[in-house]
């Protein structure tokens, strides 16, 4: 039995990527072209855990601009060219494949946006996570009005965060 690993994903991972966003996120619904597009825009980013030939869990996430979240189940068109950040669209993994593999995620992306020069991570904490991204090196941003309008359609909860490269 081989342990759990992240891959980077393939077109023919969406059906099982969609299956868990349903089930993970149920009141956060996107498109099936969303996800495409996030994994032909940003493929190093977009990744999938492996668990024995099956699909356990799925992380997103592309170059972007600080403070400017990206519209759920809305289509970037294209990556920002002065991107200023590794942007975490979404990392969705279901029960039985939890236990460390968030944090193997967020390992494989920071080595990403280093070699893209990126020096900061950015997301948008839900369903109370908060205190799983601050183990991971994530911290609460206090948001204007303009990013708590944009907060609003991520649910009552949400947070958004920033983890800082630099000297890491």
């Amino acid at each position: 039995m081989s342990k759990p690993h992240w891959r980077r994903a393939h077109a023919a991972d969406l059906p099982a990527i969609n299956a868990i966003a349903a089930r993970i996120h149920p009141d956060l619904p996107e498109r099936p072209e969303v996800f495409a597009e996030k994994m032909r825009l940003s493929p190093d980013g977009c990744l999938v855990l492996d668990a024995e030939n099956e699909i356990a869990g799925y992380g997103l996430s592309h170059p972007w601009m600080q403070y400017q979240i990206p519209p759920l189940d809305g289509l970037l068109g294209k990556l920002p060219d002065a991107a200023d950040c590794l942007y975490v669209h979404d990392v969705a993994v279901l029960p039985d494949g939890r236990g460390g593999t968030a944090r193997a995620y967020v390992a494989a992306i920071v080595s990403s946006a280093r070699s893209s020069d990126i020096a900061t991570l950015a997301l948008v904490s839900v369903y109370a996570t908060r205190p799983l991204w601050e183990r991971l090196g994530f911290r609460a941003v206090t948001a204007d009005a303009a990013l708590r309008a944009k907060l609003a359609s991520y649910g009552d909860n949400a947070t958004y965060m920033l983890r800082d490269l630099a000297g890491m």
